[in-house]
């Protein structure tokens, strides 16, 4: 059962109630307090803060029972993870103080004019000389939030700047969260465009198919800069770093193996790709209205290229038809569509990845019994498959040789250096994807990239420790 602590504000009314009477309402709805504090005393009435430790299913209760006590009145109820936001969650900070007339001479007027002179006859110094050389955008239009879909921008804003402090604390990438108030596909390429200047790059976020791939793909013909929508690629490269390792546990080869892909919007076309860019010979991709099949005709724009690669089955059927046989589930779609019984139907050694949240594809209950690897995107099971993997390292190698692009090889070079983080002796059904705290990550995913990027030409500089 999950536990969360709530502060509750609460004003007490002496002459009607005690704390006796508030820390018994408390304890009767299975809440524990676990500290008080007294933000003001008085002889009529005071103010306290109290933390309470309470099972997430009753915290509602414990509310409840407060509201109905005579003599008081609920102020404010917020828990940890609420307070953690309070005034965002980063700040920008100067890398050197301003103490002096000399050192804002330097900084700013006069002597910034030089380093304008500069750029302004060589462009590419901004790479060195900006803060261009170390900085991403998060960019959202919150119209497809994880879990929650279309609730705007200004909602959106805690994920993007979540996703700020992951780039800095892993990969130590200066990024900053960019909301944009529109859902028009041409004013959202032309504001990135617009301020794409001071950027070494652009992480899209949460921006709903299929708007999403034109976005991407308008943005990455039309700027100089990496373009990445790390719905789509980020969940795609972790998901065949997944797949790689869980590959050697069965003992299957990937040209060798039938994948069934359920959910075919931003992150399950990017998974189709790089599935038949690794290798995947024999590939069934599901929607709500069942199987895409070769040779069909399709109003979506990827679902028709989807039909057009011969990799792709021609039989058509729903989910449960498609899965019977399968070596591999692949889900990003919606929780609860499976049952035990139709793992079973899948081939001996089954690999199930039900990533749908908050509740996978697959009760994780029922699914682990019959499959030989099992994997979802929740951190209570193991086999996490988490984005979270991917984005810091890709972007701090993009940033290292400034790319201009990252393209398929630099994806599959960063799925390839997830998996290798995991020892063979350290491979097991349980243990196929690293954990994202752990520090060969980022370095792994880094060297891959670096070294893809010089491969395919779009490295503008090789860092030193690559010459």
């Amino acid at each position: 059962m999950s536990h969360t602590s709530i502060v509750i504000r609460v004003e007490l009314i002496h002459e009607t109630t005690t704390f006796g009477d508030v820390a018994s309402a408390i304890s009767k709805a299975s809440g524990d307090i676990s500290s008080i504090d007294v933000i003001r005393a008085g002889r009529e009435s005071s103010i306290r803060d109290i933390t309470v430790d309470v099972a997430e299913s009753n915290e509602a209760r414990v509310i409840e029972a407060l509201s109905k006590l005579e003599g008081i009145k609920l102020i404010n109820v917020s828990d940890r993870t609420f307070l953690v936001h309070l005034g965002g969650k980063i700040t920008t900070q100067p890398t050197l103080p301003i103490k002096n007339r000399e050192d804002l001479s330097r900084v700013y007027t006069p002597g910034v004019a030089k380093v304008c002179t500069a750029i302004h006859e060589n462009p590419k110094k901004a790479f060195s000389l900006t803060i261009k050389r170390n900085t991403v955008a998060v960019i959202t239009d919150g119209t497809a939030v994880l879990g929650l879909g279309d609730i705007g921008p200004h909602a959106a804003a805690p994920v993007m700047e979540g996703k700020a402090m992951l780039f800095k604390q892993l990969a130590n990438v200066d990024a900053f969260p960019i909301c944009l108030d529109t859902k028009d596909t041409e004013e959202i390429i032309r504001t990135i465009k617009a301020i794409s200047p001071i950027f070494g790059g652009i992480n899209l976020e949460d921006i709903s198919s299929p708007r999403c791939f034109e976005i991407e793909r308008r943005l990455g013909e039309e700027l100089d800069i990496p373009v990445f929508h790390d719905d789509q690629h980020g969940t795609a490269v972790v998901v065949v770093a997944g797949l790689l390792n869980a590959l050697k546990v069965v003992g299957k080869r990937m040209d060798q193996i039938r994948v069934v892909v359920n959910g075919i919007g931003a992150a399950g076309v990017s998974i189709c790709k790089m599935l038949l860019g690794s290798g995947v010979t024999r590939l069934v991709p599901v929607d709500r209205e069942g199987a895409i099949v070769r040779g069909g005709a399709y109003d979506h724009p990827m679902w028709q290229w989807l039909a057009e690669q011969p990799q792709v089955e021609a039989k058509d059927g729903t989910l449960k038809d498609v899965l019977k046989g399968a070596d591999v589930f692949i889900g990003v779609s919606r929780g609860g569509i499976l049952g035990a019984q139709d793992i079973q139907t899948m081939a001996s050694d089954s690999i199930v990845f039900a990533m749908a949240n908050p509740k996978p594809e697959i009760d994780p209950e029922e699914a682990l019994p019959h499959a030989a690897v099992f994997a979802t995107g929740r951190s209570d099971y193991p086999n996490q498959i988490n984005n979270v993997l991917v984005f810091p390292g890709i972007f701090r190698g993009a940033l290292d040789c400034r790319a201009k692009t990252i393209n398929e090889p630099m994806k599959l070079a960063a799925a390839r250096a997830i998996a290798s983080v995991v020892t063979e002796a350290e491979l097991n059904k349980h243990y196929i994807i690293p954990s994202i705290f752990n520090e060969r990550v980022v370095t792994n995913v880094r060297k891959g990239i670096i070294e893809a990027a010089i491969l395919t030409g779009v490295a503008r500089r090789i860092p030193p420790d690559f010459r």
